[in-house]
Formats: C-alpha cells, sequence, structure tokens
C-alpha cells in the first residue's frame, strides 16, 4: 500500500509548521507508561503458599489522563519515570514489602490501592489536570489487580 520512502526535507519549526499548530486538540487524553519492580512478601491470616516469605517480578501500568498542553503533551513519560522512580519505586524495588509498605498486608489489592494513592498525590503539583484513571499491578504474568480512577472517588 505504502512504498518506503526517504524524507526529502525535515520539517523545520518557525517555517514549515508554527507554534499555533502544534496543539491538535484541546481534549482529555489517556497515556500510559509501564514499570516492573522486584519485591518480597508474605501474607498474614492466609492459607495457601503466599503464607510464606517469597518474591515476585511486578508490573505495574499506570494510566493517566490529561488535557494537552499548547504543544500537544500531556505529560512527558520522563515525567511520569521521574515520580515513579522518586516517589513510589523506592518502597517497592528490591524491597521486603511488609516492612516498607504501611501496615497491611501485601496484597495485589491492597499494593495497588496504595500504589494508585501515591501517584494521584504526585501528580498534584503537574498542569493540564493531569490525573491517575487507572493502576493495574501484575503479581504474575496472568494475574493483576486494577484500582480506577471511578471506584476510587465513589467509595
Amino acid at each position: 500500500m505504502y512504498d518506503f520512502q526517504i524524507v526529502d526535507k525535515l520539517q523545520k519549526f518557525g517555517e514549515d509548521i508554527n507554534k499555533d499548530e502544534l496543539q491538535y486538540h484541546q481534549k482529555r487524553v489517556l497515556i500510559s507508561k509501564e514499570f516492573s519492580f522486584d519485591a518480597a512478601h508474605h501474607l498474614h491470616c492466609y492459607e495457601g503458599k503466599c503464607k510464606n516469605l517469597h518474591g515476585h517480578t511486578y508490573k505495574v501500568i499506570f494510566g493517566i489522563s490529561g488535557f494537552v498542553n499548547e504543544i500537544g503533551i500531556v505529560i512527558d513519560f520522563s515525567e511520569i519515570k521521574k515520580l515513579w522512580k522518586e516517589q513510589i519505586e523506592i518502597y517497592l524495588d528490591h524491597r521486603y514489602l511488609n516492612e516498607t509498605l504501611p501496615k497491611m498486608n501485601t496484597s495485589a489489592e491492597n499494593m495497588v490501592v496504595w500504589i494508585y494513592e501515591k501517584m494521584e498525590e504526585s501528580l498534584k503539583e503537574y498542569p493540564n489536570q493531569c490525573k491517575v484513571e487507572f493502576v493495574r499491578l501484575f503479581e504474575t504474568p496472568t494475574s493483576y489487580a486494577e484500582a480506577r480512577r471511578e471506584w476510587m472517588l465513589s467509595e
């Protein structure tokens, strides 16, 4: 359908496109960023394998929405990474979760809400009305817990 083409002329800002053309719309958009971390934990009052100390390679996916700025960006992906690294991951990666998280059973269901709350708090200083829409926390490749904005606000 489309043949490969080498770019003939690199688009130049100020000549081929102007600043007032960079923002295509003024709609709310959801962007997503994924991270992983390794941690150990165990569950209290639970009869099953997870009552014993063990570890996981967790995966967390953030869905963050906001309005695009004057150049068409909600929040730079590197800013989400910075928030993750400085505000959240420090409590999780290569940690004993029962020790570093608030007093709770360190189930995926409890942890995903804590992660949601930490990211939501971290976004308060950012423009464009950024909000956490969802956090999905995979404990294994096929098992995850999820927190969604509508659930967090309504209950």
